[in-house]
């Protein structure tokens, strides 16, 4: 596990909140929305189709044990986000009525606390976390409180909202362990694959090669690569010789299964590969021969222990401020999502991480 040399997370201290407010641990502030009332949100009219509509507002009187009612402020559109955007399944929405949930699919958010049934959390707080319901395209969200932390407003909503994110590679990194005088590699350089080189970097690799077919050589060495290929990854894996083979793997790109495949195909004998990227298909093929012969390690999965790892990605983008500038390429108000999901899944480019203002 790692340690971070920094202060203690900043939290809202008691009796004072980001926006003048009193908060009191749990409860609803005066002005909480009920059941009467309605807010807008966006919803997808078809695959890839936003419209704008009204719906009853979350009652803050019907918080079930650790949820959260959110004022969205901010929030960030991941690649994760971009299956159902373009039509897949809803999983998180009841049968027959997939793709049509208001708000949904986002769920890199910051909001303020408007009700709470967690006793560590106040109204009129700041958080930043997760929508746990993908469903954060809307004026108020209710979400897993455990999911959530409470921040000071060092830096805008639009740009705090990378912590959602930079928390999720900090917890795989976190299991690949020690990483001194071990050569890494990231296949995948958008926000995501560029945060991992960023971290794998920081956290002592000897080195980070970052591999994208789209030219993203000047943000790759912006945030630590050694060596950037431009080239498909196949392409790349192919063309190793023996003594070039990376100790470390991350596939951060996804949607596909040959990625995975040129993973095991680059990385050295005794290595580790940590598929990160989101699958389309449940069901993947595995190379067993060339795990067993190359005695490799694949490990997955996502991030658990949610609080602490927004604490400390909270902390490392402070001390990281410069990340902000090379990642966050795109800003939209909110009456503009369709132009932002637009542009974040039909025109790779220059686009890295774009993000949605809610206010």
């Amino acid at each position: 596990m790692h340690e971070f040399p920094s202060d203690p997370p900043d939290a809202v201290p008691p009796g004072g909140g980001p926006r003048g407010s009193r908060p009191v641990a749990g409860g609803v502030r005066p002005d909480a929305p009920d059941a009467e009332m309605s807010m807008w949100a966006y919803a997808l009219a078809g695959p890839g189709r936003f419209h704008r509509i009204d719906v009853p507002r979350p009652s803050s009187g019907r918080l079930g044990e650790a949820e959260v009612l959110l004022r969205v402020v901010a929030g960030g559109i991941c690649g994760s986000d971009g299956p159902f955007f373009l039509g897949a399944p809803n999983r998180w929405s009841a049968p027959g009525s997939a793709g049509a949930a208001p708000g949904f699919p986002m769920h890199e958010v910051v909001g303020e606390v408007v009700a709470t049934s967690d006793p560590d959390l106040a109204p009129g707080q700041m958080v930043v976390g997760w929508a746990s319901s993908f469903d954060a395209v809307a004026e108020y969200v209710v979400t897993d409180s455990r999911g959530v932390w409470p921040y000071t407003g060092r830096l805008p909503p639009e740009e705090e909202v990378l912590v959602q994110p930079l928390a999720c590679v900090l917890s795989s990194v976190e299991r690949l362990g020690d990483l001194t005088g071990r050569n890494c590699a990231v296949i995948g350089q958008g926000a995501i694959g560029l945060l991992f080189t960023h971290v794998l970097r920081s956290w002592g690799a000897r080195s980070v090669t970052s591999v994208d077919r789209v030219d993203r050589s000047t943000a790759a060495r912006q945030v630590g690569a050694d060596r950037f290929v431009w080239a498909a990854s196949g392409e790349w894996s192919s063309g190793l010789a023996e003594d070039e083979r990376p100790d470390v793997v991350v596939e951060a790109v996804g949607h596909q299964t040959s990625t995975l495949q040129h993973a095991l195909d680059a990385v050295a004998d005794g290595g580790q590969i940590f598929y990160f990227g989101v699958p389309d298909d449940p069901v993947y093929p595995l190379d067993m021969e060339a795990m067993i012969r190359k005695n490799l390690t694949l490990m997955s999965g996502g991030a658990m222990d949610r609080r602490r790892l927004l604490a400390d990605a909270h902390d490392h983008l402070a001390r990281h401020p410069d990340l902000v500038d090379v990642l966050v390429t795109h800003r939209f108000p909110v009456a503009e999502v369709q132009q932002a999901y637009d542009l974040a899944f039909r025109s790779p480019g220059e686009r890295l991480k774009v993000v949605v203002s809610m206010g």
